[in-house]
């Protein structure tokens, strides 16, 4: 169970690093400098904690799977500010 909370939190934790910058990124012309590094910069701090937390290359999905929502949630985000106004 205590594998299963952490994973779970190490997961949240990078939908939560996400979220900012895919509003960012959302921001950015796509396939520039700025649309990469939002894209990008948060591996690095995911693959450390991963590290850290003791978990192998096999919860990768997973960390993946909260980076990519997180991204998309802050785009989604940027998109319906914009639309209000």
């Amino acid at each position: 169970m205590h594998v299963f909370f952490m994973i779970s939190g190490l997961t949240l934790t990078a939908l939560l690093i996400n979220i900012p910058l895919g509003y960012l990124r959302q921001g950015c012309e796509k396939f520039t400098f700025g649309w990469y590094f939002y894209i990008h910069i948060s591996i690095p701090l995911i693959i450390y904690l991963r590290v850290k937390a003791g978990f192998s290359w096999k919860f990768i999905p997973l960390t993946l799977g909260g980076a990519v929502a997180g991204q998309l949630i802050g785009g989604f985000i940027h998109r319906r500010r914009q639309n209000n106004g």
